[in-house]
């Protein structure tokens, strides 16, 4: 029986075919360093998360108000217009009551299910928003168009990331 080499979750490979040089592998092959912009629109964005505060773009020929800010209307095809700071309430638009990880693992009796949402902020134009996460609530009293509140971490706690809201919470 030949050895196998497995990598983490994936096709388990022979001894011949490393040896072989049909498969290169080094420690150093799996380093994943890697670098990412955020863009202009979302890096002043989350530059505002970390000030407690929701800001979105405006397209002035179709009148939206765009949540998460992008610096061109996906329906225009313009540039956007100005920085329109919007509150932290909102209706749920859609949510699921989830019972595995975000690894894909199952919940384990007794552990609260996830509670991921589309909340539909207010001052932004309908059908925009932002996916999150609900807490301080009920899984069974959850309900489409239900009016919510952000909860923000401590001001000392945020890093600029959309976690510097902890979760959005019933009003």
């Amino acid at each position: 029986m030949e050895d196998k080499t497995v990598i983490s979750g994936g096709t388990a490979l022979t001894d011949e075919e490393i040896n072989s040089g049909k498969i290169f592998l080094t420690e150093d092959s799996l380093n994943c360093a890697y670098a990412w912009d955020a863009g202009v629109a979302i890096k002043h964005y989350l530059a505002e998360l970390k000030k407690g505060k929701i800001i979105g773009k405006e397209c002035k020929k179709c009148n939206r108000i765009m949540l998460p800010p992008r610096m061109f209307c996906e329906l225009c095809f313009i540039p956007s217009g100005n920085w329109i700071y919007v509150k932290d309430t909102g209706i749920v638009n859609t949510f699921s009551i989830c019972y595995v990880h975000w690894d894909a693992s199952r919940i384990k009796p007794g552990e609260k299910p996830h509670l991921p949402a589309v909340i539909e902020i207010d001052g932004a134009s309908p059908g925009m928003g932002i996916m999150h996460i609900l807490g301080e609530v009920d899984p069974e009293k959850i309900k489409i168009g239900m009016k919510v509140k952000a909860v923000w971490k401590p001001e000392k706690d945020r890093t600029g990331s959309i976690t510097d809201i902890k979760y959005f919470k019933p009003l």
